[in-house]
């Protein structure tokens, strides 16, 4: 560690790129973890939940940002959902 702090003083240049780079880790793994314990169509178990895609709620947007989303249900659709269960 003492050798990692040796070389920043050596070479300045690299303080930045190191700051972007820890800036971008953080970033990621912030989106990662929002995404995968706020989202129901994220999973990490298939066989706890074979199939997420019909927990979904089509009324709630799932975007980050939605402008002028109106969801209406396909009657067909509904009909052949409720036939194959």
């Amino acid at each position: 560690m003492a050798g990692f702090f040796q070389m920043l003083r050596k070479k300045k240049e690299l303080i930045p790129l190191i700051g972007f780079m820890a800036f971008a880790a953080t970033g990621a793994t912030t989106a990662a973890l929002y995404f995968l314990f706020t989202k129901p169509d994220v999973i990490l178990n298939k066989s706890y939940n074979p199939e997420p895609w019909e927990k979904v709620d089509p009324s709630k947007p799932q975007k980050l940002l939605t402008i002028n989303q109106q969801w209406k249900p396909v009657e067909e659709l509904e009909l052949v959902k409720k036939l194959t269960k």
